[in-house]
């Protein structure tokens, strides 16, 4: 790490990735299933939207591409991020993201914050644990100056008491990685190894806690150096209490108003009947909150504030709702009607959601005029359940739909990344498809952005073999034929959800213009 990185992770880039929980329209369905109003406009309205901490700046891009009204705005504090955001955006043609080099411990203060528009959304992942308490400091006042009332605000981060089991193993992570290499990320493979060592020699602090092992399973599965790295190795890092961020956050004027993850708004999904009674003994949201999480291993918190709270009545939520309009993420033949959630399993009945889904198979539709079809048998006064269901288990996302333009920004993004992805040595868990027409995106893993770019690339003249000779180099027949196996797979499943997303003519082909 270089001395003016000040303890954060700087010689070595961030890894590439997209985060749904960022999208403005996530965050503004948040605030209204929350009975909060949310963003006014989420269509063609010029929104200004500002991330801080954007590292190589593809979650922002992505915003961008999808809303060519909106103004994005991306703040990062290592010049590296920034030099290779600008490039894609160049290279990509979005001329309506500007990249800006700051720290957030003094941006506010710095002259060049004057050219950063007032924001409608502001977007902070994967920043506020990994910064010293000065860096928070500094985030707070440029807030309180860059949130536009009625504005609102998404934070990140590491949360306690889940991560209190793991403070033992990210500290010995640390020291024990810079005792045994030199570069951060392979300091961080390095003390990953070693507490990995720890676990299989039984070591008693780290055994004995299931968030532990998990954390360790899960960095089992070829997690890149830079993720480690910046993940564990930042000498600011520190997990938070719910209710301390709410009261660092309220000096910006600032209210806690959910989770953008849609699951976790709901009660019944997230506590048993016990856990549920004890939130009954309070009257205070941020109270509910610090119940919530010594109940659930909740380690990574998705939280919305707003600037202004405009509070909504049952029956202008369910209006609102009402006018959410909705697109499947996946065919309707492999949706599915069975959940995990932290209660347990979410089961969606059938004549209930089957007549909807079959419906948003054919295209987006308003919730509305999904509720009010004849064949729908149940409920049709709970707006809620159904979009936190469907938008809550990543099956159907909020959309804007747009008429076909020629040489649509998120097409220019896509290629451009897919091309990128197919060259790079960096293991990559999940990116997107920019979908200009639909103002969304659909969250893809790496492969499927590499496939669609060859998919568009071969304009109808797929070659299977060689793609798979592309993604298997090594003379193996076995590894060939699993590789031709998961391309035939995802063009048979995905390439329809391309098409309904307008990233592909009825044809099947990629689609060059309206």
């Amino acid at each position: 790490m270089t001395r003016w990185g000040a303890g954060y992770v700087t010689d070595v880039t961030y890894t590439t990735g997209y985060y749904r929980q960022q999208s403005p329209s996530l965050l503004s369905l948040a605030c209204v299933l929350n009975k909060i109003a949310g963003i006014d406009a989420l269509d063609d309205a010029p929104l200004s939207y500002l991330e801080l901490g954007c590292g190589l700046g593809y979650s922002a891009m992505v915003q961008a591409a999808c809303n060519p009204a909106w103004q994005v705005t991306a703040v990062d504090f290592n010049p590296a991020h920034i030099a290779a955001a600008r490039a894609l955006a160049r290279e990509a043609r979005l001329a309506n993201v500007r990249f800006v080099e700051a720290d957030l411990a003094s941006l506010a203060e710095d002259p060049q914050s004057a050219a950063i528009p007032v924001a409608d959304v502001v977007s902070l992942h994967g920043v506020w644990t990994w910064v010293t308490d000065d860096v928070r400091r500094g985030i707070v006042r440029l807030l309180r100056a860059k949130v536009r009332t009625g504005g609102i605000v998404h934070v990140s981060y590491n949360a306690l008491p889940a991560w209190q089991s793991a403070l033992g193993m990210q500290r010995v992570l640390v020291e024990a990685g810079r005792r045994l290499a030199t570069r951060s990320d392979r300091q961080g493979h390095a003390g990953l190894q070693f507490v990995q060592s720890l676990l299989s020699a039984e070591a008693g602090q780290v055994k004995s806690s299931p968030f532990v092992v998990g954390l360790l399973e899960g960095l089992k599965q070829a997690t890149a150096p830079e993720y480690l790295a910046h993940e564990y190795m930042n000498e600011g890092w520190k997990p938070c209490f719910h209710m301390d961020v709410v009261a660092d956050l309220a000096e910006a004027k600032l209210e806690w108003v959910g989770s953008s993850q849609p699951i976790e708004n709901f009660r019944q999904l997230t506590l048993t009947d016990a856990q549920r009674a004890l939130l009954d003994r309070f009257d205070e949201p941020v109270m509910w909150e610090l119940i919530k999480d010594m109940c659930l291993a909740r380690g990574l918190r998705q939280d919305v504030f707003a600037r202004g709270v405009r509070r909504l009545t049952n029956a202008e939520r369910n209006d609102a709702l009402g006018d959410i309009t909705l697109a499947l993420t996946r065919l309707p033949e492999h949706f599915h009607y069975e959940a995990s959630v932290p209660a347990g399993k979410a089961t969606m009945e059938a004549k209930f959601y089957q007549p909807i889904v079959t419906a948003l198979g054919e295209g987006p539709r308003r919730v509305r005029d999904l509720l009010a079809m004849p064949e729908v048998v149940g409920r049709r006064d709970n707006p809620a359940e159904l979009i936190g269901l469907l938008v809550g288990t990543d099956q159907a996302v909020p959309v804007t739909p747009r008429p076909p333009a020629a040489d649509e920004p998120g097409m220019r993004l896509n290629r451009v990344a897919a091309k990128r992805l197919a060259t790079t040595e960096t293991p990559i868990s999940a990116v997107a498809l920019a979908s200009t027409r639909m103002g969304a995106a659909l969250t893809v893993p790496a492969v499927e952005l590499i496939v669609f770019g060859k998919v568009d690339a071969a304009a109808g003249r797929e070659d299977l073999d060689a793609w798979a000779a592309e993604l298997a180099p090594q003379p193996d027949e076995e590894e060939r034929k699993r590789a031709r196996e998961v391309l035939g797979r995802i063009l048979e499943e995905r390439r329809p959800v391309w098409r309904r997303w307008g990233l592909l003519d009825e044809a099947g082909t990629a689609s060059r213009a309206g």
